[in-house]
């Protein structure tokens, strides 16, 4: 077989190279997973009981980026669909991110009230303040102790269930996120694009990928057949560590394992995502049927439970972000500048990078137009 690219990973990142090889440059690809199935992490499939699941986790789109939105937007309609998450902080369930509803939630109405004010009077509404910011600026007072409690009861235990590491171990671009939002806006994001594929993220691909000069090979390790087929230069979605035979040693990821429980029940719980920052040893639970907004008796939710990544056994999730290991991974990131002629490094794992899916897709749209059509 000759292909003009041979492209590895059928992931987002993979497949909208894919689409746009095909269709931009009327160039032959070969797509190889090795996977059963396209979609890497966003795959979603109906259960036994015939529920639409996300099989590696919740996939919720949304991004600021209108290409990427107009660019998807060819192959799916969407259902528009504003995502809610809930943490149970001291035996209640309250919003986040952390905001004005959280704040009324947990304290006694008139000290929500001194804290609101004071949060306002300092930095003004509809802001996203890093928890980080305000326990580094007051050194005591009511909104240091809100720094605090945000800190201790959102945020700490969470981040040593999700990466099991203190987050002092982490890199301090993971604290610096944390925000409280001075808004009763209780959405998780505020992105003006924001939905579900309205037939799921597998039909979505799959129509992307609906072009003759594409075709699709699954189950298969790519070096397989990468001495059996042809072609002119490849693009490399999977962990850049084992395409270099791991020469500078393994680079550390962050595993998942879902439990899937089915109910009988219309809803197990009201909104698609129930964080558990301080209890149990899962992290989260999703319900998908909030999310997809399918109608059918029972329901279906995963019950998330944080893994260490072991090579072989279990699915790498995401980069541990730690400064050690983006040293590491410049050592590999040099190694493909060699090789910059042949192979096209990108995606998650092929640049160690955590994307959200409407970055992987604008990097993927960029890839092509900077890197692959001057090829």
């Amino acid at each position: 077989m000759k292909m003009d690219w041979l492209i590895v990973g059928a992931g987002f990142t993979g497949c909208v190279l894919a689409e746009r090889i095909a269709t931009q440059l009327n160039q032959k690809v070969l797509l190889v997973d090795q996977r059963n199935h396209i979609g890497g992490n966003s795959y979603d499939t109906y259960d036994e009981k015939g529920i639409l699941i996300h099989q590696y986790g919740p996939h919720i789109f949304h991004t600021n980026a209108q290409h990427v939105w107009d660019y998807l937007s060819q192959f799916t309609t969407w259902r528009y669909y504003h995502h809610r998450v809930l943490a149970v902080v001291d035996g209640k369930q309250v919003p986040v991110p952390f905001n004005f509803n959280s704040l009324y939630a947990l304290f006694p109405t008139k000290y929500a009230d001194k804290l609101a004010k004071k949060l306002i009077a300092k930095y003004g509404m509809d802001v996203k303040v890093p928890i980080l910011n305000i326990r580094e600026s007051e050194k005591n007072g009511d909104l240091k102790f809100l720094a605090d409690f945000i800190y201790e009861k959102v945020f700490h235990h969470y981040t040593q269930k999700q990466w099991g590491l203190k987050p002092d171990e982490l890199g301090a671009s993971v604290t610096a996120r944390v925000p409280i939002y001075l808004s009763h806006d209780d959405r998780y994001f505020q992105d003006p694009y924001q939905g579900m594929p309205q037939h799921g993220y597998t039909a979505l691909i799959n129509r992307l990928l609906a072009h003759p000069n594409i075709k699709i090979l699954l189950n298969t390790q790519y070096q397989e057949i990468a001495d059996v087929i042809k072609y002119k230069k490849m693009v490399y979605t999977g962990p850049i560590d084992e395409f270099f035979d791991y020469m500078h040693g393994d680079l550390p990821y962050r595993s998942l394992h879902f439990n899937f429980v089915h109910t009988e029940q219309e809803h197990h719980q009201s909104v698609a995502t129930v964080n558990y920052p301080n209890d149990f040893d899962f992290t989260r639970i999703t319900e998908f049927k909030h999310l997809t907004g399918q109608k059918a008796y029972g329901s279906t939710y995963a019950v998330e439970y944080p893994r260490v990544y072991l090579k072989g056994e279990n699915t790498p999730y995401y980069p541990i972000p730690r400064e050690e290991h983006k040293a590491l991974s410049h050592q590999y990131k040099l190694e493909s500048e060699k090789m910059k002629d042949k192979v096209i490094f990108a995606g998650r794992l092929g640049d160690y990078q955590y994307y959200n899916m409407d970055q992987a897709v604008a990097r993927a749209l960029h890839l092509f137009e900077k890197e692959v059509v001057k090829t």
